[in-house]
């Protein structure tokens, strides 16, 4: 079921009031470090945080929308263990019968349109201590395929360098890099919009993973499947890139081929500084926000864990069942960051099909470093649980897979260069199951139907 207000962050916020999952901190606090400061102690709490009185601006600062899966769920209105695949249905939906954004002249996002072009101006915060400069870092990228015209949306992290200068990542077999080098040829720079304060249906359009959703296709569209009508869309000042109609604010910017600008160190979902290294150069031409715009920024630990690991959660529980048969469920662990464990619960009925599982997960999510494959009576959310499967059932001399010199993610400091070792571990009982592999099992019971003093405790 959809619904409308997912499209619009203020109505969000909102709801979100009403429900009792939003926490207002009314004192003062700097975007510079204080904020992140304290939103890291709120952090992992099913309530999202909204900051109303920001040092230097008017404007509020909202974060905490992506740290709990229970809020999240609770959001988008469904359960929390069958979020991964509520929001994994959504894009299957767009898949079978793609709705695309409509385009209209105009929209709440560029009810202001800044006379003077000063990024510098906005609430933009540092986050770590160690962080290079304030940050962008939930924002949605829209560019446009400067051969066929179809739009990527895609999360990127960009950092202010001066009033109309920033830098950019692109992260390797990203789209928008295919887009880059197309400009580069034609000697162009390519235009974008930046979307600051977006739902979560535009959010998960830019993080899907390339495997759902194809370079030729128009990724915006995913966002109407969760806001129950086509996404509405406004014609940039600058260039043929829209704006998101609903956004709190949209940067027109060009992206400059060959020049780069020194970007970095940035605090990473990984829990480690990304190195401070020359990256794309971006010139922004044009700042709109609403009248009263709320910055919406994230903290790149849990909010990235679960929003980037709902996708590829949701990705592998539709692709692994296809391909090896027996697959039950599969997780994306916190402690790996959301992206480079994969936990696969399945119920094996031939040898080798648990390495088959491994090899699959790898092929159809390239930034995975771990697959650990479990039967059907581990609990694969339960971290304890998983370890116990790995302890009694794992056997190294054989249930050891590794794939070196593979491609993954560079974020990850042992994929220097993109390229490291992945391994998996088939944790599965030994075919035919013998009842020694058997877990302990008792009567269940129903505790309430008992007279028990528990003495305080």
């Amino acid at each position: 079921m959809a619904r409308k207000y997912l499209g619009d962050l203020a109505k969000i916020i909102q709801r979100l009031d009403r429900r009792g999952r939003l926490i207002r901190v009314k004192s003062e606090v700097d975007p510079a470090y204080e904020l992140a400061g304290v939103a890291a102690r709120l952090e992992g709490r099913p309530a999202a945080v909204l900051f109303e009185n920001v040092k230097g601006h008017t404007a509020s600062i909202f974060t905490g929308l992506y740290w709990s899966r229970e809020l999240l769920a609770d959001l988008v209105g469904c359960r929390e263990e069958d979020l991964s695949r509520f929001i994994a249905a959504r894009i299957a939906d767009w898949g079978r019968n793609p709705l695309p954004p409509v385009v209209r002249k105009t929209g709440p996002v560029k009810q202001v349109t800044r006379k003077v072009t000063d990024v510098t101006q906005l609430p933009v915060p540092i986050h770590a201590l160690g962080d290079g400069g304030s940050y962008f870092d939930v924002s949605v990228l829209v560019a446009k395929d400067p051969e066929t015209g179809v739009r990527n949306a895609s999360i990127q992290r960009v950092m202010v360098v001066d009033k109309t200068t920033m830098a950019l990542l692109i992260d390797p077999g990203r789209h928008l890099g295919v887009y880059l080098e197309k400009a580069a040829a034609r000697k162009q720079p390519l235009p974008f919009t930046l979307n600051v304060g977006v739902g979560p249906g535009v959010y998960f359009a830019g993080a899907t993973p390339p495997g759902a959703a194809p370079v030729d296709t128009d990724e915006l569209g995913i966002a109407s499947e969760f806001e129950g009508g086509r996404l509405e869309l406004v014609r940039g000042d600058t260039s043929n890139v829209e704006l998101v109609a609903n956004a709190m604010y949209a940067l027109e910017c060009d992206l400059l081929p060959g020049e780069l600008e020194e970007e970095g160190p940035f605090a990473e979902v990984t829990g480690l500084y990304a190195s401070r290294e020359p990256r794309w150069k971006v010139r922004v031409k044009a700042i709109h926000h609403r009248r009263r715009p709320i910055f919406h920024t994230l903290l790149c630990g849990a909010e990235v864990a679960n929003s980037a690991g709902l996708l590829a959660e949701g990705h592998l529980q539709g692709l692994l069942p296809k391909q090896v048969p027996g697959v039950r469920d599969v997780y994306m662990t916190h402690g790996g960051c959301g992206v480079f464990h994969a936990v696969i619960q399945m119920q094996p009925t031939h040898a080798g099909w648990a390495k088959n599982a491994i090899m699959s997960a790898f092929a159809g999510f390239n930034m995975l470093k771990f697959v650990t494959v479990v039967d059907e009576d581990v609990d694969i959310r339960n971290a304890s649980d998983v370890e116990w499967a790995m302890a009694n059932r794992l056997l190294p001399e054989t249930g050891i897979v590794r794939v070196p010199a593979s491609f993954g993610l560079g974020l990850n400091p042992s994929f220097p260069g993109d390229m490291g070792t992945k391994v998996g571990f088939d944790c599965t009982r030994a075919l035919p199951h013998e009842e020694k592999d058997d877990r302990i099992a008792y009567r269940p019971v129903d505790l309430a139907k008992y007279d028990i003093d528990y003495g305080g405790g």
